[in-house]
């Protein structure tokens, strides 16, 4: 369902408007909070050249890494679905968990307990100042969805996810599923 108002937990599909963004190019985001003093989210479909072992050697895992947007990009997020195993998680919505003791998912991680379809990793996040959304929205930067998948989007490919959504919306959108993702190269 395509919604205007956003809430915690709604994904925000990148319009085709927004080609030229090169942080926000064909993303799609979980908002992981929104309220009056403004909103995070994590990019869900932009993964990295390098995996969580890359970035802490004591993991001993290749869970991939995403770019979760263009704010502090020098520290590593997570969401997660397991919070009996991941004390102080917040949750964001529909079994969806925020962060939580990193220590004991690093020893999850190291005793097989935890996989990467529990969990997922981001350097950085999406976020927005007060009714900077707002404007975004009004401007028709993003397109607002309910989160169908609920917790289950946490395994979901990212390869062609935003192709899905345009698809999905049907119409116009339809047309830009097909573009390149750089037009100058068409």
């Amino acid at each position: 369902m395509i919604s205007i108002i956003p809430k915690k937990g709604d994904l925000l599909i990148a319009e085709p408007a927004i080609i030229g963004d090169i942080a926000f190019n064909r993303s799609i985001v979980l908002l992981a909070d929104h309220n009056k003093d403004g909103s995070i989210g994590f990019i869900l479909n932009k993964p990295l050249e390098f995996n969580i072992s890359d970035l802490i050697p004591e993991i001993e895992a290749s869970f991939r890494v995403y770019n979760g947007g263009p704010v502090e990009q020098d520290n590593l997020y997570f969401i997660h679905k397991v919070p009996d195993l991941i004390p102080d998680s917040i949750e964001i919505s529909l079994g969806i968990y925020w962060g939580g003791d990193f220590k004991k998912v690093v020893e999850l991680i190291s005793t097989g307990e935890l996989s990467e379809k529990n969990i997922r990793f981001f350097l950085g996040y999406s976020g927005w100042d007060a009714n900077q959304l707002s404007e975004e929205l009004k401007s028709n930067s993003w397109v607002v969805t309910e989160n169908i998948y609920k917790k289950a989007i946490i395994e979901k490919d990212c390869e062609a996810f935003w192709k899905e959504k345009m698809l999905e919306f049907g119409g116009e959108y339809s047309i830009w599923s097909n573009a390149p993702e750089n037009p100058n190269l068409n």
